[in-house]
């Protein structure tokens, strides 16, 4: 329970960021915002060094929660709206490549720290605090985002941003389509649950939640405990470095899914991670079951998992989420999904050893599979493909509905 507390605690601090990131970016802007996080990044990551006890590291991992909140809120928000349409599937990936970039780091870092004594934990999270303040300075030298600037009155500055991405051409063509979406719009929050954009989010919610049940972060949170404690004879360290296994194909299936979300498009890759997941998770259930539990098929099979995800949930339904929405309440619109996905997150974290407790590992990976499958039917009956859509036919293909 109080491994659970402590995991889950930095989740908890991402439902709120989520929750108002989105808001305060539509005043504010979406630069400003994510600055405000970068700070919290690295006062937090000290905290969660120094601290006493469980309370005083709590608070601290809560403020690091709200600072990715925010940031997970905004970073594929603000990619999408500087994006032409025929890349920005690949370059919204690019955000989810770097997620997963920290995590191999953050598991290459930890593996080696791990052998420094027992208060290598406190190193670890101090390391971070390095990053955040390289995320900081890089802050100071991307502009605002030009849909942002456009509703806000200033776009001499919105068409200088999209010159910078795109060309003198394109860039007039991009204000042109951005100012007529803005000029249809009424700009509350109520318009999402007017017909057609109703569907949005709905759709949005059901796969920020299924994103999340499909039980990655068992894997990426809990795998080293999964290698000592459920399979046995793994010391710490190599159950930690199983982990970097985990990181490694993680990393490089991401880089696949940029490669192809752009010349698949984003259903076909959907549809085969969470297929490929179920596979996983089903092996995973049978081999719980075995004595001796097969350490090597375990991980494997773990490896499979993350590949699978990685490929397509993981990158696809952020891509998604930042292309369905209408451009003035976009911000909001994400907040709404984002925190339904952190949500989602807290449950499957804070509920999974407990689960895998009552239920045995067996039971909780066929749970997991289910939702695969839940997915999957999603994902056909439900989603449009939005793959080389313009924001604004995306937002016109809604209102048709």
């Amino acid at each position: 329970m109080q491994t659970e507390f402590a995991a889950t605690s930095l989740l908890a601090g991402c439902v709120i960021g989520a929750a108002f990131g989105g808001g305060l970016s539509d005043r504010f802007g979406r630069r400003k915002v994510l600055i405000f996080s970068a700070i919290l990044f690295a006062f937090s990551s000290i905290g969660a060094a120094i601290p006493r006890t469980l309370t005083e590291f709590v608070i601290a991992r809560v403020a690091g929660g709200i600072a990715i909140g925010v940031a997970s809120v905004l970073a594929p928000l603000y990619i999408a709206e500087v994006s032409p349409a025929h890349i920005r599937g690949r370059l919204v990936s690019l955000n989810q490549m770097a997620i997963v970039t920290g995590i191999l780091l953050a598991y290459l870092v930890n593996w080696g720290l791990s052998s420094t004594g027992p208060e290598a934990w406190r190193y670890m999270f101090a390391v971070a605090a390095i990053p955040s303040v390289l995320f900081l300075i890089a802050l100071f030298f991307v502009p605002e985002s030009p849909r942002w600037l456009t509703e806000n009155g200033q776009d001499t500055e919105a068409l200088r941003v999209l010159t910078k991405v795109s060309n003198p051409a394109q860039a007039e063509v991009e204000m042109k389509a951005i100012r007529e979406v803005i000029a249809e719009e009424s700009g509350t929050l109520a318009e999402l649950f007017q017909p057609g954009y109703r569907r949005a989010i709905w759709l949005a919610i059901s796969l920020a939640i299924l994103q999340q049940w499909t039980g990655i972060n068992t894997v990426l949170f809990y795998g080293s405990i999964i290698m000592k404690e459920q399979v046995g004879g793994q010391s710490e360290s190599s159950a930690i470095g199983a982990n970097v296994l985990i990181g490694l194909i993680n990393f490089l299936c991401t880089i696949i899914a940029i490669w192809l979300i752009d010349k698949l498009g984003r259903k076909p890759l959907l549809i085969f991670s969470a297929a490929g997941m179920a596979v996983a998770h089903a092996g995973l259930a049978w081999a719980f079951l075995q004595t001796p539990r097969p350490g090597m098929v375990i991980v494997g099979l773990m490896l499979l998992c993350a590949a699978c995800f990685a490929v397509g949930l993981g990158p696809g339904v952020w891509v998604v989420l930042s292309e369905i929405f209408p451009t003035r309440i976009r911000g909001r619109a994400m907040s709404i999904a984002t925190v339904a996905l952190w949500i989602a997150c807290v449950i499957l974290t804070f509920t999974y050893l407990s689960i895998a407790s009552a239920l045995g590992p067996s039971g909780a990976f066929t749970i997991y599979g289910v939702m695969c499958l839940i997915t999957i039917w999603i994902v056909v009956k439900f989603t449009p493909e939005t793959k080389g859509h313009s924001l604004e036919e995306i937002e016109r293909i809604w209102k048709k509905s």
